[in-house]
Order: structure tokens, then C-alpha cells, then sequence
């Protein structure tokens, strides 16, 4: 295989790994409410969405070794601790709002049934494929997102060259800041390092190629894949930002995808991609069930009771939680994404960075900082956000959730500097 074919397939992968169907509905109602700020929002939206995901590769790129490793420089302790948070928010955060988007998008347009039914059946099905592990799913799933794709294209496509202007005005008082923490709902950092090790370390490298052959293609085909990510997600924000007149103001975020598809493809594009999306969530939390099952399998020495009773348990909590709405899982997920994101998007750029600016202490001292900075972050979607107004008023950008931004960038530096000073003397 020549090396071009060989970026563009991996490209592709990349690109089919992070466009989750879930995360569709998140630019539509961002770009209805950035309106004609909508430019700011997605600039935003990439940095998290796209822009450290990608980076997030390029990380195991340098790295070449799993998840536990991606953390193991802070502490082995750490590593385990953050591998099991990450692994626990996954199947209860996303794989549950897979189901509560399938009820939303492909069931309760045209069934009267509850959505407890829905994510019961749902798991049932995904248990059932999380055991018997099958071939099946994955061809499904490389059918599917092409599909998709060419969908939503359409619907951009015919959007952008509709004859209506943007006239109402954003509701956001800090638009790129919106932008970016809607990027944290996708999950994608959080995916970049789950299953990131995994797709890098499996892919088809031709025999005998050397690491710096392996970092050009995983670099060119990341920015392939960020491309696709960039143009759907732009495509999708703007149309929200042009058809958002039409919608009411506490519309869901599945009602304004399905009400954008009306507009330009009817009824009958609007089932297909309705049953396309469903297709889409399920085999994500198929993945997302089997990946964390396979992880706890691992930690009890290849336990398959281990690998099952996980996969119960996801499944229960998929059930319990899959039959919210997806506003109300949306909501319960940021205190976990405030919490875990910005220890995640340190984690990322450390990795990625030259070896001479990240040491283990560098890594130990910038986690913590970042750790620290952003409590108050997470601590504001738990309790009284009045009772943080003054620690917040201290710390910079703390107000709009990035507090933990420049301590950890100030904390970079310093301790670099200090270890130069070490290494000088001696």
C-alpha cells in the first residue's frame, strides 16, 4: 500500500473513531443560539472538539503505548485511578445518552412509547452484542458513517445555498467560551485517549516501517480526519444559526436536527437519517460497553467473569440512565466533564510535547495545578455558584470556566525552568 492510500484510510478512521452520532445534536442548537455570533462558537467548539482530540493521537502517536502509560508519568498510582474514572464516566455519561438519543431522533417521532422501554430493549441488544462479540457491527459501522456523512452534507449543502439570512442575535455574553465547553459534551478528548492507544498501536503499518514513517502518517491522516470533523461541525452550527428563527426557544437539541433536515431534505430524508443515527448510537455503545468491559477484564488478570459482570453493569446503568432526556443527561454530565476534561486536555499536550519540556515532575505539578483550578469549575454545577463568586473573581478566566487554564500554563514554565537550573549545576 502506498503511503498516501495508506493516510487517507487511516484519515478515515481517525474520522469514523471520533464522529460519534450522538454528537450531532450538540452544533445545531449552538449555532440556533450563537446566531450571528455563530463564527465564535465553532472556533471554540473546534478547540475541544476537535483540535485536542486530534492531538490526543498525535500524543500516542509519540507514545506508542496504552492508556496506562498516557498517565503513568504523574504517578502509577494516578495512572489506575484516572484510567478507572475515565472508563466509569464513559458508561455512565455517553453510552447511556446513545440510547436517549435513538428514543429521541427514531422512536418518539413515531411511537407513543416510553423511553424507559426504549433504553431497556436497547441494552438488552447491546449486552447481547457486548457478549457475543461479532464481526458484524464493525462492518456496519464503517457503512454507516459514509452514509451519514453524505446526509448531512446534503443538508448543509442545501442550507448554505438557501436563500435566508441570519437575523437574530446571539444569547451568549462569551460566545467562544460557550463554544468550547459544548466541545467537552462530545466526549472526543475523553475518546482520543480511551481508544486512541488502541487504533494507533492496530493500524495496518506496512512491515518495516520506522517510528518516524508511523508519526508522518498518524500526523497527516489526524489532520485529514480534523478536516472532516471541522467541516461537518461548521456546516452544522451555521445551519442552526440560519434556520433558528423557526424553532422555539426551549426546543431539544434533537427536535432542531430533525426540524434542519425537514427544511431541506422532507420527510423522507429526514427518517432515513433519523434510523441511520440510531444505527450509529448503537454500535458507539456496543464499543463503549465492550472497551470498558475489555479494560476491568485486563485489571483481574483476564477474568472473563470480570469482563461479563462489567458488562452488566453498563448495561443497568445505560437502562437507568438512557431513559432521561438528552437536555437532562446533558446536564448531570458537567460536573464529570469540568472535573475530568481539563485534567484530560493537561494529560494530551504534555504527551505531545517534546520530551525535554515534560518530565515527571513537570507532569506531576501541572496535573496537580490543573486539578486544583478547576474545582471550583465543577463545584459551580453542584452547589450555590454564588457561595464561589469570590474565589472566582480572583482566578483568571475562573468565570468563564477556565480557571485552571493559566495556573497550569504558569506552573509549565516555572517548573521547567527549575529543572533547567537542576541540570545546569549539575
Amino acid at each position: 500500500m502506498n503511503k498516501t492510500k495508506e493516510i487517507f484510510i487511516t484519515g478515515f478512521a481517525l474520522f469514523s473513531m471520533f464522529f460519534g452520532a450522538g454528537n450531532l445534536m450538540f452544533p445545531p442548537l449552538l449555532g440556533k443560539n450563537a446566531a450571528d455570533n455563530w463564527h465564535l462558537v465553532t472556533v471554540g467548539f473546534f478547540v475541544t472538539a476537535v483540535f485536542i482530540p486530534i492531538l490526543g493521537i498525535l500524543a500516542y502517536a509519540r507514545l506508542q503505548g496504552t492508556m496506562y502509560d498516557f498517565a503513568k508519568k504523574v504517578s502509577p498510582t494516578f495512572s489506575l485511578v484516572y484510567c478507572f474514572i475515565v472508563y466509569a464516566i464513559s458508561i455512565t455519561l455517553p453510552s447511556p445518552r446513545t440510547a436517549s438519543v435513538t428514543h429521541e431522533m427514531a422512536i418518539e417521532p413515531y411511537f407513543s412509547t416510553s423511553s424507559l422501554l426504549t433504553s431497556s430493549i436497547y441494552f438488552l441488544l447491546v449486552f447481547f452484542f457486548a457478549i457475543n462479540r461479532s464481526k458484524i457491527l464493525n462492518l456496519i459501522g464503517k457503512l454507516l458513517t459514509p452514509l451519514i456523512v453524505i446526509i448531512l452534507l446534503s443538508i448543509i449543502f442545501i442550507g448554505v445555498f438557501s436563500p435566508i439570512d441570519i437575523t437574530s442575535t446571539s444569547i451568549f455574553e462569551a460566545p467562544f467560551t460557550k463554544g468550547i465547553l459544548e466541545g467537552y459534551q462530545t466526549f472526543d478528548a475523553i475518546g482520543a485517549v480511551v481508544v486512541g492507544g488502541v487504533l494507533v498501536i492496530s493500524m495496518n503499518f506496512k512491515k518495516g516501517s520506522n517510528f518516524d514513517e508511523k508519526k508522518e502518517v498518524i500526523s497527516k491522516s489526524g489532520l485529514i480526519a480534523g478536516a472532516g470533523l471541522l467541516i461537518i461541525y461548521t456546516g452544522l452550527i451555521y445551519s442552526g444559526a440560519l434556520f433558528g428563527n423557526l424553532f422555539a426557544e426551549d426546543v431539544k437539541r434533537s427536535e432542531i436536527l430533525i426540524g434542519i433536515s425537514n427544511q431541506t431534505l422532507g420527510n423522507l430524508g429526514t427518517t432515513f437519517l433519523s434510523v441511520l443515527v440510531a444505527l450509529a448510537c448503537f454500535t458507539t455503545a456496543v464499543g463503549i460497553v465492550t472497551g470498558t468491559a475489555d479494560y476491568f477484564k485486563g485489571l483481574f488478570n483476564n477474568s472473563q467473569k470480570a469482563y461479563t459482570i462489567t458488562a452488566i453493569i453498563g448495561c443497568i446503568l445505560g437502562v437507568l440512565v438512557g431513559q432521561f432526556d438528552l437536555h437532562y443527561i446533558v446536564n448531570i454530565a458537567l460536573p464529570a466533564l469540568m472535573f475530568i476534561y481539563p485534567i484530560t486536555i493537561a494529560l494530551i499536550i504534555l504527551n505531545v510535547i517534546p520530551e525535554k519540556w515534560n518530565s515527571d515532575l513537570v507532569f506531576k505539578w501541572v496535573v496537580a495545578v490543573t486539578f486544583v483550578f478547576s474545582i471550583p469549575d465543577f463545584l459551580g454545577f453542584i452547589i450555590d455558584p454564588s457561595l464561589l463568586t469570590g474565589i472566582k473573581s480572583i482566578i483568571p478566566l475562573a468565570t468563564n470556566h477556565l480557571g485552571w487554564v493559566l495556573p497550569a500554563l504558569i506552573t509549565f514554565v516555572i517548573v521547567n525552568m527549575i529543572d533547567k537550573t537542576k541540570k545546569t549545576q549539575d
